[in-house]
């Protein structure tokens, strides 16, 4: 009963963050940022001990929370389904990577570079003053990516895999790295928050990945191109996660994603994903509608992973 319960608890949060979205206030991910901020005032500046020390404070407390959340409902069906649909709702990010997005799309559109580079600025680590308006839609498209895997796909995948704990564990440590990365004082405290957001990310970046190729069709994109710039363009990617859904993506949208971007800790050049277009506005709101529909194949695709212990008991039986 468990497994069911989990399962109808990630379909209901997922329906409710689309249709509560950020209308009300204290959802989990505003209170991790505040813990991982204090937890971080009171650790050394620039030790990799203290980078330890923040993710395992942080990520460990909700672990333990969720932990008590699940135990309480173990014996209780209807209970486990409520706690895990409140937990979904809460860690999800489905309605403000909606509402970001398309705002970028809407200041891309009427010409409003200043406000775009705002905008970006509170969703994405790189430099972002000196960027023209394609440069700007570039950037949009590969927020939204990165985005819909982070907040949506990763939290939805443990949560069918641990439940409560899973969805707050995971979404802690994003929240730890994201937090780590705003004080440049800071890079080697950030080492151990980078490389356990890696680990945790290794299955859900692949998993959006393939829902983004599966879903591209919905919004008049191309699956195929999105397979072909996934399996091809992410080879030379520095970095094991991040290529993987940025690469389908541009496939699916039919434009040309990464290479030269700066960040505050220096420049990197990145492989080109995608040969297609430079991309525009138009591309950012379909870059947006591409990404709820992922969120909804992730939460189909949570429920069937919960499913799986039951279904196995069934086939034993």
């Amino acid at each position: 009963m468990v497994s069911a319960a989990r399962a109808v608890g990630l379909l209901l949060g997922v329906m409710a963050d689309a249709m509560v979205g950020e209308s009300v206030r204290g959802r989990a991910d505003a209170t991790l940022t505040q813990a991982a901020r204090a937890v971080q005032r009171r650790v050394p500046a620039d030790h990799p001990v203290a980078g330890a020390v923040h993710v395992g404070a942080v990520a460990g407390a909700a672990v333990l929370a969720g932990a008590a959340v699940e135990r309480v409902g173990r014996t209780r069906p209807l209970l486990n389904a409520v706690t895990t649909a409140a937990g979904t709702w809460a860690v999800l990010g489905g309605a403000r990577l909606a509402t970001d997005g398309t705002a970028l799309a809407r200041q891309l559109e009427t010409g409003d570079v200043r406000a775009t580079r705002q905008t970006l600025a509170h969703w994405d680590p790189r430099c972002s003053d000196d960027l023209d308006a394609v440069a700007l839609a570039r950037a949009s498209v590969e927020a939204v990516a990165h985005n819909s895997s982070d907040t949506v796909v990763a939290p939805l995948l443990w949560g069918a895999v641990a439940g409560v704990p899973g969805l707050l564990g995971s979404r802690a440590v994003g929240v730890v790295r994201r937090t780590s990365g705003e004080r440049p004082d800071r890079r080697r405290s950030s080492a151990a928050s980078a490389h356990l957001d890696t680990v945790v990310n290794l299955l859900p970046t692949r998993l959006a990945a393939a829902l983004t190729v599966a879903g591209a069709p919905v919004v008049g994109g191309s699956a195929r191109a999105a397979w072909q710039a996934w399996r091809r363009d992410t080879v030379l990617h520095p970095h094991p996660n991040s290529g993987r859904v940025v690469a389908a993506y541009a496939g699916a949208l039919e434009v040309r994603l990464g290479g030269r971007t700066a960040y505050p800790d220096g420049v990197r050049e990145l492989p080109v994903l995608g040969d297609g277009r430079n991309p525009d506005a138009g591309h950012v709101t379909r870059a947006v509608e591409l990404s709820r529909v992922v969120g909804w194949l992730a939460g189909v695709t949570s429920a069937v992973v919960a499913l799986r212990p039951r279904l196995r008991r069934r086939r034993r039986g």
